[in-house]
């Protein structure tokens, strides 16, 4: 694995960005700018997330479950049911996301917690949360459903 990087406040910029910036296989893996373009990258997804939090829960609380047709309030509690099932996906998602930034500022991004070999700079643009390489995941999940049919 790569030297551990000090480390930064997750609100600290690691380095300056080119405009169009995308991490190259030609330089060195995870260096103070591919950190800091996933940084960018997952704090940016962490606020989308949060900002559909609050939209859901301002629709929650503004919707009238009161309504006199018994279809309308039926629809009404199916849709709230749905949108709180989304944001439970929502807030795992965020764990996740809060687990990368933090794994940023140890200096262990973007190397797999299972083997310490790095996971390939696509995996991470596809899924700034993995934690683990394609071939890693891929035999967790062979693991797991070996386990599960027992």
């Amino acid at each position: 694995m790569g030297t551990p990087k000090a480390s930064t406040s997750v609100d600290t910029p690691i380095a300056e960005l080119p405009d169009g910036y995308k991490p190259s296989a030609n330089e060195d893996f995870m260096n103070d700018r591919q950190r800091e373009y996933f940084r960018q990258k997952l704090l940016a997804w962490r606020l989308d997330l949060l900002v559909e939090a609050n939209q859901t829960i301002a629709n929650l609380s503004t919707e009238s479950l009161h309504k006199p047709d018994q279809m309308d309030r039926a629809q009404i509690e199916s849709a709230a049911a749905l949108d709180l099932r989304t944001r439970d996906r929502e807030r795992k998602l965020l764990q996740k996301i809060e687990s990368a930034l933090r794994r940023i500022e140890d200096g262990t991004f973007g190397y797999c917690t299972e083997t310490d070999e790095p996971i390939s700079l696509a995996r991470l643009e596809a899924r700034p949360i993995a934690s683990m390489s394609l071939q890693a995941q891929e035999q967790h999940e062979r693991m797991e459903r070996v386990h599960r049919d027992d």
